[in-house]
């Protein structure tokens, strides 16, 4: 029945967002037309957090790395800006990073387990 997801990022510069995700993050993508670049997003996991009823609806996008330290490393060698320092949070060390012409996203290490992998249902 489901097949994927598709996430979206709303950017005041697409040009600069899609040549981050293709050129820095090195995703993979099609050409929808016109330019319009659709990526191939890392395996995901969805969680469904507790939210006021003002916060209720709002989603977010964290990348998910192994080695949030080399990650980071990696990253700033390409010119990356991150806007927060890393901290552990628990469930994982975090740290966000800038989206020219998109914002921020969350980078993160989970020290839990993780449901990207799975093949098959719960």
């Amino acid at each position: 029945m489901i097949t994927g997801a598709h996430t979206i990022i709303y950017a005041t510069d697409a040009e600069a967002a899609r040549a981050f995700f293709r050129d820095v993050l090195g995703f993979g993508h099609v050409d929808a037309g016109g330019g319009w670049l659709i990526f191939k997003s890392p395996p995901s996991e969805l969680a469904v957090h507790p939210a006021d009823p003002h916060a209720a609806g709002v989603a977010e996008l964290f990348l998910m790395c192994d080695d949030l330290a080399a990650t980071v490393t990696e990253l700033k060698a390409k010119g990356v800006e991150f806007t927060t320092d890393v901290t552990e949070q628990g469930w994982g060390l975090v740290t966000t990073l800038a989206v020219p012409g998109a914002g921020t996203l969350g980078l993160y290490q989970p020290h839990h387990d993780t449901a990207y992998d799975l093949t098959r249902p719960g």
